[in-house]
């Protein structure tokens, strides 16, 4: 075996082990299988015995036994009269196996994914004017750990298997006396569904009220969330402009592109912040009706109104209305939390609670109780009226700062409710600046508001601007963060 003393060498073998923070035994099973694998030790080799080739190595004997049964019980030797054999195996395929970087990564996926690419790292989201982020800092965190402790404290072993597919019924019963005090919401527990989020509420929406080759009309600009849980669902996306007033379907197609679903944000369009109004609401839900289709209601942000009451959720405005309502404690909350809701109407709640119970492994039961001890102790409303202030003093820190500062004209929308402002750009004449290159620029000097653009959902452009989450930027740092915005104005306009 003198071919395999010179693949093989103690002192290599050890370095490569303290370089790799690995046990020797691991390096010299990759070495032994790279070896075989890539036609350096043929098939019929015998290898020597493990006493022979830990005394060679100077390693413990232990060791090499660990790395001979490892590469057998994967196929590279067999055991045999004759000792250690290796396999009878094809260096060619072993190779093909061994290699998929050398492959196209864009082959290797679905068509429905091929545009899902968005890489945001944890740290991206705590930037000043990042949408969306709610107020960490003024969570009432000691609170909420109790409760997670007193959840836990009053488990027992039967939490620990698979839960209720729709969720805990002390969280289910929580929520539903909730939206109808508060949202004006037409429901009751067994209604409600909890979920991940909107996101898994939207995906499973698609799943159960829609087939494949179904359309579903969206706003434009929207939420982008929700044009991905279609299209992965393999729906036919319909874009639908937005204007003051809210979404605007054409009368024209409700008999050219007929929808089997319509999302829409009624309370706070997301992200222009337009408020859909009362004649629009109760014309889109007629119309619905009569076409045969489901709304979906995401109340996004809408306990943060700043001008008044929360508005009236769009659900319970009719009787039997053919509306879905989506929820989600990530922005009243945090999102780390990962819990939402969807409230089913009436008569197709016991069908979506079979649908659910085929599709989803419910777990978390405490996170699940926790909350429901939140929102029954009143914590949750607590919570939200002090938000509601907070929300209210850094918005208005924002737009002073902005006054001050900012060098260009153009409006600032969508101010009565939510965590965000829509900072209009000039896409004409010698002030235009794109809103992708200032969100760059933004980024590169330690910021993160979103472009308009990348809200766009296919409909009519004309959209130029950059969406400024307020929330979680403290009041203090925010004169300093529209410094930083100036800033990157002017990298911008001189890279254009």
């Amino acid at each position: 075996m003198a071919d395999l003393h010179l693949l093989l060498d103690g002192k290599r073998l050890k370095a490569q082990a303290i370089k790799k923070r690995q046990a020797l035994q691991r390096v010299l099973y990759e070495a032994l299988r790279d070896a075989i694998a890539q036609g350096r030790l043929q098939a019929g080799a015998v290898l020597p015995s493990s006493r022979d080739l830990a005394r060679d190595l100077a390693m413990a004997r232990n060791g090499v036994i660990h790395a001979y049964e490892q590469l057998a019980a994967e196929g590279y030797v067999q055991p045999s009269r004759q000792g250690t054999v290796v396999a009878a195996f094809s260096a060619v395929s072993a190779s093909r196996v061994r290699a998929p970087a050398l492959l196209d990564a864009t082959a290797l996926v679905s068509q429905r994914v091929r545009q899902c690419d968005r890489r945001r790292l944890p740290e991206d989201d705590l930037r000043p004017f990042m949408p969306g982020m709610p107020a960490l800092d003024a969570f009432p965190l000691p609170t909420w750990q109790r409760l997670c402790d007193r959840a836990l404290r009053q488990g027992s072993t039967l939490d620990l298997g698979y839960r209720h597919a729709v969720g805990e019924p002390d969280l289910r019963q929580a929520i539903a006396t909730y939206l109808r005090a508060a949202r004006g919401v037409r429901c009751h527990a067994d209604q409600v569904t909890i979920t991940d989020g909107t996101q898994h509420s939207m995906e499973l929406c698609a799943h159960i009220l829609a087939d494949v080759g179904d359309t579903v009309w969206i706003e434009h600009p929207g939420y982008g969330g929700a044009r991905t849980a279609f299209v992965q669902a393999g729906l036919n996306v319909v874009p639908v402009t937005v204007d003051a007033d809210g979404i605007a379907p054409p009368e024209a197609w409700w008999r050219d592109k007929p929808p089997r679903m319509i999302y829409t944000t009624p309370s706070h369009q997301y992200p222009l912040g337009a408020v859909l109004t009362l004649p629009r609401r109760l014309r889109l839900i007629e119309q619905a009706r009569q076409a045969g289709a489901w709304i979906l209601e995401d109340d996004y942000d809408s306990e943060f109104r700043h001008d008044g009451p929360p508005l009236a959720a769009m659900q319970g405005q009719v009787d039997d209305a053919p509306v879905v309502y989506l929820g989600t404690f990530s922005k009243s909350m945090f999102p780390a939390l990962r819990l939402g809701f969807i409230v089913w109407p009436q008569a197709l709640a016991d069908r979506a609670a079979g649908v659910v119970g085929e599709l989803v492994r419910r777990g978390r039961p405490f996170e699940q109780r926790a909350l429901a001890a939140f929102i029954d102790e009143g914590h949750f409303t607590r919570h939200l009226r002090k938000m509601r202030k907070l929300y209210a003093e850094r918005q208005a820190a924002l737009r002073e700062a902005l006054a001050r500062q900012w060098p260009l004209s153009g409006q600032v929308l969508g101010g009565q409710a939510g965590m965000h402002l829509v900072l209009s750009l000039p896409s004409e004449g010698p002030d235009a600046v794109q809103d992708t290159s200032l969100a760059h620029a933004s980024y590169a000097l330690g910021l993160s508001p979103r472009p308009l653009a990348m809200y766009g959902t296919g409909g009519v452009s004309g959209f130029n601007g950059l969406v400024m989450g307020y929330a979680n930027t403290p009041q203090a740092r925010m004169e300093g963060a529209v410094k930083r915005l100036v800033e990157a104005l002017a990298v911008a306009r001189l890279q254009r």
